[in-house]
């Protein structure tokens, strides 16, 4: 399989290989195919492997373009070409993957079965004919059914995952209707049945492999309503003794794994990702009719034991109610419930919260009334007599594991989640307003009430904590509420700033600061309008800013004391929503800028002069990338008015641009584009910068080396695989050429002092442009886009710049291709100028983006 080179363009790799694919790998499939025949016979194993690993490469080419994850169940369809679909059809090319399967060596087999799961993943479109389709159909569940009645390969783990993959295929690229037409269907059926009864019993060995085999049943289960015709799909005998046996496996787990004596590190109660991966089928086959019966929990000395039994019920039940139902068992729900309050451990209150979690979502808020039948049979076990009473003990569960686990961030995080959910519904939030546990919760947010807010190990849980808590207050009116709220805030922040600047080392005021800065953060994100938002800018401005500069003055160097600061900071600048919409006779948007300017320069000029550490990017990169966001979010906010600071003779602007490009171009490029929050942060400054401030003296006031190593910079990020940061470097670029064309090219006025130092740069280097050109012009052709509207825009605004530029590239372009196509390819390139005037307005702009795309696939049609 080819794989990208580092040092290669990334469009000349794609054109070669998509070059390789066409003239080559066919061929050298059918290479592996002939040298498989002729090696079927009694050879050494080692001569059989060489074959085999070159036929899958070729099956696991990137047809596409794009890579596929393979430790992912849905790797994808393998887009093979039209050319492959005689070899396909041929019924030896799958028989002959099956005959290699059975030879001794598990290296071969295994690959056999890693052949066969990417013949199982071809596209459907590639059979022309419904008969070819299923004829493939049949001879794939036949291989699979002579393998499940033998058994043959399976003892062998790597083959036993392989063939589980296989199995999962079959739902995933079939119809249910296509497997029952296979004649031998039921056997089939029954066989992968027995199968997964088998698998399911044998968790310890299998359990990264029956998730394959569940996802096949769920599958062929949700098809059912869809199914047409009388036949039988005979999954009514099947579905419930895989559900019965998945459940009974799962419960004698536990006892088993206490058996041991020793902790099992892959056990999924303690594994979030696991315990979903397993429990992700569960529901579809439970909803299918499925009557299983619960064992006994076993001995009640065994407390361990039972309550991870229970754990995994909780966990089953909680899956079932996840898919919105109109049925439930009250019966059982208050059986459970009653148990629930018995037991305290923290797996099985983990269980618990996700349990309360998905109950919240069917069964409480609006689609809960008085007269429900549910609340009846609450109210006869547990006397929980409407959703009020149910919500007041949700949120008591809250905040008492809020006070008892402070030491374990799982509880915390999935109580939060569910404290969260509750809040951020409109009708669930302003019934939370009314419960007296809810009024405790916000009146009394202290580190005494809640311990889990001194913890370092939950301590980025402070900010999802006070998040919801904002919610909660900014749903009632009144500034005097909220300065109620923010009093424990207050005292804090009071107590740093009498402290000494000695002090600010330590770590008592590190951590106490921290923690208000996350604190603020959450209060930030919940404010989603001019008047919530108004109420912290208030509490924030004048009074607590000097703290903020104080401490970012004299802990650069403390990462984990500047990041919560800067990240706060780039909560408070962003204008969603609005939120930022000052009165228009209010200094608040421009005195929100000279703080924003303080800081960043205070913070730039001092991690500058600190040297470079072992770890980088904790060290200076992140700092200086949430920099560049605060900095970018405050430019394109709509809340400043620039002018004036150049109109007063006022440097915060100047100096905050200075600086941050200082920070930039101390970091090579080849970091930018490895760190992948830098890259965006990056980018998405440039973009800022290019289309807002362009006339400002900052990038076209460097330098000409420099300047060019910003544009360059944005040359490489166009190539990139990140869309979003293609996208960005576009819109820099069209906002750099469209400066030239209009000031420069097509300007009548004596230009501006910018405009004379953008045309000494492009002097100095006239191939600068050129190069943008062409590599946009080779992105469009050779690669499949997903932003050509955005790429369309700098074509145009670099073609008016010169006309020399463009018809010295169209020929360089011609040049490279066939001699027989470059008639029609410079056809091509004559449409693409139709109808466009020699001006960027948005109708001639949109004009040739409409002619680009015809361009582009008349270009690339064979």
């Amino acid at each position: 399989c080819m794989q990208a080179n580092s040092a290669m363009p990334l469009t000349l790799h794609r054109k070669i290989a998509t070059s390789f694919k066409d003239q080559f790998l066919l061929q050298i499939f059918q290479i592996s195919l002939t040298s498989l025949h002729q090696l079927k016979s009694e050879v050494p194993d080692e001569l059989r492997r060489v074959p085999i690993s070159l036929a899958l490469r070729c099956l696991s080419f990137d047809f596409v373009g794009s890579p596929v994850d393979e430790s992912s169940e849905e790797f994808g369809t393998v887009q093979l070409p039209a050319s492959w679909r005689p070899l396909l059809q041929d019924p030896s090319t799958v028989q002959i993957f099956f005959d290699y399967y059975k030879v001794n060596d598990t290296s071969v087999s295994k690959e056999a079965l890693e052949c066969l799961v990417r013949l199982a993943s071809v596209r459907r479109s590639l059979f022309v004919e419904d008969p070819a389709r299923s004829q493939f159909l049949s001879h794939l569940m036949s291989g699979t059914r002579e393998i499940l009645q033998t058994g043959q390969g399976l003892a062998d783990h790597g083959n036993y995952h392989e063939f589980c993959r296989l199995l999962g295929r079959f739902k995933v690229n079939y119809q249910l209707s296509e497997l029952l037409n296979v004649e031998f269907y039921g056997e089939w059926l029954g066989l992968v049945a027995e199968f997964t009864t088998k698998s399911l019993l044998s968790w310890q060995w299998a359990s990264n492999s029956v998730y394959y085999l569940l996802s096949l049943w769920s599958r062929l289960v949700t098809s059912v309503p869809y199914l047409k015709g009388d036949t039988p799909s005979l999954l009514d005998e099947t579905v419930p003794k895989i559900t019965e046996g998945f459940i009974t496996s799962r419960i004698n787990s536990v006892q088993a794994s206490f058996a041991d004596n020793s902790p099992d590190p892959d056990n999924p109660l303690e594994n979030a990702e696991s315990l979903q991966d397993q429990l992700e089928s569960l529901p579809y086959l439970c909803r299918f009719k499925a009557r299983s019966r619960l064992p006994a929990s076993g001995d009640a000395a065994e407390l361990s034991v039972i309550e991870g039994q229970i754990a995994w019920m909780v966990h089953i039940i909680a899956a079932i109610l996840k898919i919105r139902q109109t049925l439930i068992n009250i019966t059982d729900t208050g059986v459970h419930a009653q148990r629930y309050q018995e037991i305290s451990k923290q797996r099985l209150d983990r269980a618990i919260l996700i349990f309360v979690q998905n109950f919240r979502r069917s069964y409480v808020g609006d689609q809960a009334m008085h007269a429900s039948k549910l609340y009846a049979r609450l109210s006869e076990l547990l006397g929980l007599t409407d959703h009020l009473v149910l919500l007041n003990v949700i949120v008591g569960k809250i905040a008492t594991n809020l006070k008892c686990y402070a030491e374990c961030e799982d509880v915390i995080d999935h109580t939060l989640s569910l404290f969260q959910e509750l809040a951020s519904g409109y009708m669930t939030g302003k019934l939370l307003l009314k419960l007296e546990s809810t009024k405790f919760i916000i009146a009394n947010h202290s580190r005494e009430n809640f311990p889990f807010l001194e913890e370092y190990r939950c301590v980025r849980s402070r900010t999802n904590f006070y998040y919801i808590l904002g919610c909660l207050v900014f749903m009632e009116d009144g500034p005097v509420k909220f300065r109620s709220f923010m009093e424990p805030l207050l005292q804090v922040a009071v107590n740093l700033e009498a402290s000494a600047d000695a002090a600010f080392r330590t770590d008592v005021v590190k951590y106490a600061f921290t923690g208000l800065m996350r604190d603020l953060r959450g209060i930030a994100m919940a404010t989603n309008s001019r008047r919530t938002y108004g109420l912290l800018f208030d509490w924030l401005y004048p009074s607590r800013m000097p703290l903020l500069l104080r401490a970012i003055s004299l802990l650069t160097d403390e990462p984990e004391v500047t990041t919560p600061l800067l990240k706060f900071m780039s909560e408070f600048v962003l204008n969603k929503a609005q939120r930022l919409t000052f009165d228009s006779s209010s200094p608040n948007g421009i005195l929100l800028f000279r703080e924003i300017s303080k800081l960043i320069v205070a913070y730039g000029s001092r991690i500058l002069l600190l040297p470079n550490g072992t770890n980088i990017y904790r060290s200076k990169y992140k700092g200086i990338w949430i920099s560049l966001t605060v900095l970018s979010r405050a430019l394109c906010g709509n809340y400043v008015n620039f002018g004036v600071f150049e109109l007063y003779g006022d440097r915060a602007l100047a100096d905050a641009l200075d600086i941050s490009l200082k920070m930039t171009l101390s970091i090579p490029l080849s970091d930018i584009l490895t760190f992948k929050k830098l890259s965006k942060a990056y980018y998405g400054y440039m973009e800022v910068l290019f289309n807002n401030h362009i006339t400002i003296n900052s990038v076209l006031n460097l330098d000409t080396s420099t300047f060019v190593h910003i544009v360059t910079s944005l040359e490489s990020g166009l190539k990139g695989l990140d869309t979003g940061i293609s996208t960005q470097c576009a819109s820099a670029i069209d906002s750099l050429a469209a400066f030239y064309f209009n000031n420069i090219t097509a300007g009548d006025n004596p230009p501006s002092p910018a405009a004379l130092n953008l045309a000494r740069h492009i002097g100095e280097l006239p191939s600068l442009f050129p190069q943008i050109l062409k590599s946009l012009f080779e992105i469009i052709i050779f690669e499949d886009a997903g932003n050509q509207w955005s790429l369309s825009r700098p074509i145009l605004s670099l073609i008016m710049i010169s006309e020399q530029m463009f018809s010295d590239l169209r020929a360089q372009i011609l040049a490279s291709q066939p001699l027989d196509q470059q008639q029609r390819l410079s056809q091509c390139f004559d449409k693409l100028m139709t109808d466009v005037t020699r001006s960027l307005e948005p109708k001639n702009r949109d004009r040739f983006t409409q002619n680009l795309t015809t361009f582009r696939h008349d270009f690339r049609a064979k």
